[in-house]
């Protein structure tokens, strides 16, 4: 039995496309002493991954030639005498490839109360995760906060504003097309929605948040980070978490001008993930009730197989995804 990986074969100029990528066979690998086996479920495709191919993320780089990295769900098939079972589904960062290894000591056992196990790439994963730390941690999110989150019908931005529903705070999203907004509002209950493609950014945050923002979580960077900076309130927190909108740029655009952080006494926090990961478990028991409860709503944007893995990362990088981008791979 083969091991199908992807990897880089160039790197893009700007946005990639699959021809950046190859699929090659390998042959399965297996599982040392402390390691187990498994076949891998679901990947999970995320933004910061452009960020590794350009050498410009926090995480590492990727360089030709190298497989793609990136969070699976995986099912173990060999448990080579450790401690999980057959069967057992765990998460790991296996890269993009049909089956993985990995020290026992570093996956993590999915809770048996996620349904579907694609769940922990998403909204109980490293995005819900961010949300959460992002809200309660950097943020220190109040009721009757007003809050703005951009791309927010994907994973992070729509956490973010579930949560802060739950909260008790008005919130405001920022999307990019018209369906979006509507899910946004329709289903994740949303108080307002902002297309940034069809509406002048100044005047609709003006117009949402007209006595102002007191939470902006920006996942996008760019024009958009810019046009909410002059919207803030006094003694307003400002998490900086994703730069969707210089991913695909070899120059970095500029930024807000520092005098709106100054008017408006702005705390401005950068958001890292990876060190939060320790309230995992602290995430999971908050949250989990909220899923059960109907009171969190999540969108899954799913490719079937390995091979659809190069295509769906393009489209992501384009905006053209509507949910958590996930491929399922078996």
């Amino acid at each position: 039995m083969s091991n199908i990986q992807v990897r880089l074969k160039s790197r893009p100029d700007e946005n990639p496309s699959i021809d950046n990528f190859e699929i090659i066979s390998n042959e399965m690998p297996s599982a040392n002493e402390g390691e187990v086996l498994c076949k891998t479920l679901y990947l999970s495709l995320d933004p910061y991954m452009r960020g590794q191919i350009s050498g410009r993320h926090i995480s590492g780089t990727i360089n030709p030639g190298e497989l793609m990295r990136g969070e699976c769900v995986g099912e173990v098939i060999d448990a080579n005498g450790t401690n999980l079972d057959v069967g057992d589904k765990v998460a790991f960062h296996g890269g993009w490839q049909t089956y993985f290894t990995a020290p026992v000591s570093d996956v993590k056992i999915i809770d048996k109360r996620l349904n579907p196990a694609s769940l922990a790439l998403g909204i109980m994963g490293m995005p819900g995760l961010t949300a959460y730390a992002g809200l309660f941690h950097l943020a220190e999110i109040k009721t009757d906060d007003v809050v703005l989150v951009s791309a927010a019908s994907g994973a992070v931005g729509s956490m973010v504003g579930q949560i802060a529903k739950i909260q008790g705070c008005r919130v405001i999203g920022i999307a990019g097309s018209l369906e979006k907004c509507a899910w946004l509002m329709d289903v994740a209950r949303f108080d307002g929605c902002i297309n940034y493609k069809s509406e002048n950014l100044v005047e609709a945050i003006k117009r949402e948040c007209p006595d102002g923002i007191d939470i902006y979580f920006d996942n996008v960077g760019g024009d958009i980070l810019d046009a909410a900076m002059w919207q803030l309130a006094i003694g307003a927190r400002v998490v900086l978490c994703g730069l969707m909108a210089q991913y695909n740029c070899d120059t970095i655009p500029p930024g807000p001008n520092p005098a709106t952080i100054i008017k408006a006494r702005a705390t401005v926090r950068g958001m890292v993930v990876y060190d939060h990961f320790h309230r995992t478990q602290a995430f999971h028991d908050r949250t989990i009730p909220w899923l059960q409860a109907n009171k969190i709503k999540f969108r899954e944007d799913i490719s079937e197989g390995l091979d659809a893995a190069p295509a769906a990362f393009e489209r992501l990088m384009k905006g053209k995804n509507f949910g958590k981008t996930i491929i399922k791979v078996t």
